[in-house]
């Protein structure tokens, strides 16, 4: 009962607070109901009284929009008006300073000018009348417009002069140090001064956006071209100039009016220096072609070699001022395309920048051409030295082409392909100049006339070695020709600088098998047969020595491993064939019929009386051997044998060879009493025998 009471109590207690709270809340919702109807009488006297404002302001703000446009109308009418009169106004106002052109005013003045003028233009096209004044414009437009073209020109041909060979040359002589070919980069030259430049773009940029003219690029096109092409022909007679002679070469002086700002190389004054370095690489050749046409010491040439000494120094100096263009034209289209920038649209670049090259590099093809031609008939001649001179213009064309390709990259495709064919040509003239020259070897007539009395180096043995040896130089150029327009032409992808060696290193075996038969069979036009090993002795020692001091050997070696070898087995022959020639000798000292024995003459004693027929081939003996030892060193110490060495081994062989055998005989026979006179058949002790036989091969014994 206690917990039902206060649980009752309790739920009563609950009852009582929510009935306050349901009071208050029911007082709350009163007092809000009463704010809301405050407030909504306020809102509605607020939108009353905005109906009432917008009434009146509208009017208002309405009329005064109408003023502000009618304003803007009037302005834009006046504006509109200004601008029509001032077209109309064009011509007389701009006209004077349109005729005498941007010479006559600065430049930006007339371009303002050419503006107004196009205005107008443009003005009078979209109106239906006016025809009259838009003839004047116009015409006023194209004086215009031939104006900018004729300044345009005007400062090509007044800023623009050829580069000074002295600026080329200290160029080249600094390549090293240039940017690479394809980046936009000047290589230095400074072609046109910096305003000239600016107003070049300035004219030529106002020309194709707003004249939609382009024949200015043609004329830019023109004046480079002949720039560039005057250029290279100064620096061509330059340094043909200059070869000549040291003491005539003709400096450029940094004071000179034909420089005289116009033009700068990457210094401020170009180096003397490097124009030396490359004239004295032309008045060198005259000494190198001469020592290297020479025989080494101790070797004797048959004949004169001046003609074809002059001849090889004129090719090999037109070859180095090829190469020297060669360099020239690639830096010097370097600048050229740099210069374009800004003054031609990229889009026409390529086709401009083909016109400018254009002239230049059909004349450095044409040379080349020339040069491939030269030789051609050279080898008609059998002067095959003469193709010598492609080889270095070969070698550079092929390591610079990569950057003229690059710098040819979308021009037209036959100026692309010039150098590709230029470089075949060559490639293909060298490489038949070479085949025939094997044959020239093989076929090289055998006239005894031709054919040293003594028995020396051959001419053609010499040739042949100076002409493998400056090959060597350039090993791999040779063989690269020789693998692509060989019988079987290799692919370029193919080619490595190990094959083209290896491919020389075969040419050059061929070459000196041909030779050696060649000289076999020339030796067979002597009459006497010692003459015959030693001809072949000094040629075949000469080739063997300078294949070693050359470095041949090396290069041969790659391909046969055995090619020493067989010159030592030739000359080891060679002496054995010419040990034959002491046959005649060594007949009457052999004893091959022997008037008494050996023991038979060491128990006579010196008062012995010999037999007659004893005697008598004792004297016999004794007599022969005079008459043919007297009669060989007659004959052979007019033979040549020009290399010290083989001279002194082969006396020494011959003394090893006879004095023994003499010696024996004269101690078996000198001691006997066979005659009276004995001066008379005893000429020669042993001492003196090898005496003798030292003065052999010596014309002045």
């Amino acid at each position: 009962m206690d917990e039902l009471a206060e649980l009752k109590y309790d739920i009563d207690r609950k009852l009582d607070k929510e009935a306050n709270n349901l009071a208050m809340l029911k007082d709350c919702l009163s007092r809000c109901s009463a704010n809301s109807q405050n407030m909504l009488g306020i809102l509605t006297s607020f939108e009353s009284r905005l109906q009432r404002l917008e009434s009146t302001i509208v009017p208002v703000y309405n009329e005064t929009e109408n003023l502000r446009r009618r304003q803007e109308n009037i302005e834009k009418t006046m504006h509109s008006l200004d601008t029509v009169l001032s077209h109309y106004h064009a011509a007389k106002d701009v006209e004077a300073t349109i005729k005498e052109g941007p010479a006559a005013c600065d430049l930006d003045t007339y371009l303002a000018c050419m503006e107004k003028v196009l205005k107008a233009q443009k003005y009078f096209q979209a109106q239906t009348g006016g025809k009259k004044e838009l003839e004047i414009i116009s015409h006023i437009f194209i004086d215009g417009i031939q104006a900018l073209q004729h300044e345009f020109r005007s400062l090509l041909n007044r800023h623009g002069h050829p580069v000074p060979p002295v600026v080329i040359v200290d160029l080249l002589s600094a390549d090293e140090d240039l940017p690479p070919v394809g980046t936009d980069r000047d290589v230095g030259l400074e072609q046109l001064p910096e305003k000239v430049v600016t107003d070049l773009i300035t004219i030529s940029q106002w020309l194709v956006e707003q004249g939609q003219s382009l024949d200015h690029l043609k004329s830019y096109g023109q004046a480079r071209a002949n720039i560039l092409a005057r250029s290279l022909q100064g620096l061509k007679e330059h340094l043909r100039s200059s070869s000549g002679t040291s003491s005539q070469l003709s400096f450029i002086s940094q004071n000179s009016p034909s420089i005289g700002g116009k033009f700068r190389g990457s210094k401020d004054a170009p180096s003397r220096k490097s124009m030396m370095r490359l004239v004295n690489n032309f008045t060198k050749k005259a000494s190198s072609a001469l020592n290297k046409s020479t025989f080494e010491p101790g070797h004797r040439r048959q004949g004169s070699a001046a003609n074809d000494s002059t001849r090889d120094d004129s090719a090999d100096l037109e070859a180095d001022l090829y190469i020297s263009e060669l360099s020239a034209l690639l830096r010097l289209m370097q600048s050229e395309l740099h210069l374009m920038k800004g003054i031609v649209p990229q889009k026409n670049k390529r086709n401009v920048f083909d016109t400018v090259i254009q002239q230049a590099l059909d004349t450095v093809v044409s040379e080349g051409e020339m040069i491939a031609t030269a030789t051609r008939k050279s080898m008609q001649r059998h002067e095959y030295s003469a193709v010598l001179s492609i080889f270095p213009i070969v070698r550079h064309l092929r390591s610079i082409k990569p950057e003229f390709d690059l710098i040819l990259e979308g021009c037209q495709a036959p100026t692309r392909l010039k150098l590709a064919s230029l470089l075949s040509t060559l490639d293909s003239t060298g490489a038949k100049a070479l085949e025939e020259f094997t044959d020239s070897i093989r076929n090289d007539p055998d006239k005894a006339s031709n054919m040293p009395k003594d028995g020396t180096v051959h001419e053609l043995t010499n040739h042949t070695i100076i002409f493998l040896e400056q090959l060597t130089e350039y090993a791999e150029t040779a063989g690269a020709m020789l693998l692509m327009h060989g019988e079987q032409a290799t692919p370029s992808a193919m080619i490595t600088p190990e094959t083209c060696k290896m491919k020389v290193a075969d040419y050059m075996t061929r070459v000196l098998s041909a030779l050696g038969l060649n000289l076999s069979n020339k030796s067979e036009t002597y009459s006497e047969p010692g003459l015959r090993p030693i001809f072949m002795l000094n040629n075949f020692n000469y080739i063997i020595k300078s294949l070693r001091k050359t470095g041949l050997l090396d290069l041969l070696l790659l391909w046969n491993k055995e090619v020493a070898l067989y010159y030592e087995e030739q000359i080891r022959e060679q002496k054995r064939i010419y040990s034959q020639s002491w046959s005649k000798v060594l007949h009457y000292i052999l004893e091959m019929d022997k008037p008494m024995s050996l023991q038979r003459a060491q128990n006579i004693d010196s008062t012995v009386k010999l037999k007659d027929k004893e005697r008598q081939n004792i004297k016999d003996k004794f007599t022969g051997f005079n008459k043919e030892l007297e009669e060989i060193h007659r004959i052979q110490k007019a033979y040549a044998i020009p290399d010290p060495e083989l001279r002194q081994q082969l006396i020494k062989e011959n003394k090893e060879y006879m004095v023994p055998r003499y010696q024996m005989f004269y101690t078996k026979y000198s001691v006997l009493s066979f005659t009276k006179n004995r001066a008379k058949y005893v000429k020669f002790d042993v001492q003196a025998v090898g005496k003798l036989l030292e003065s052999f091969f010596d014309a002045s014994a």
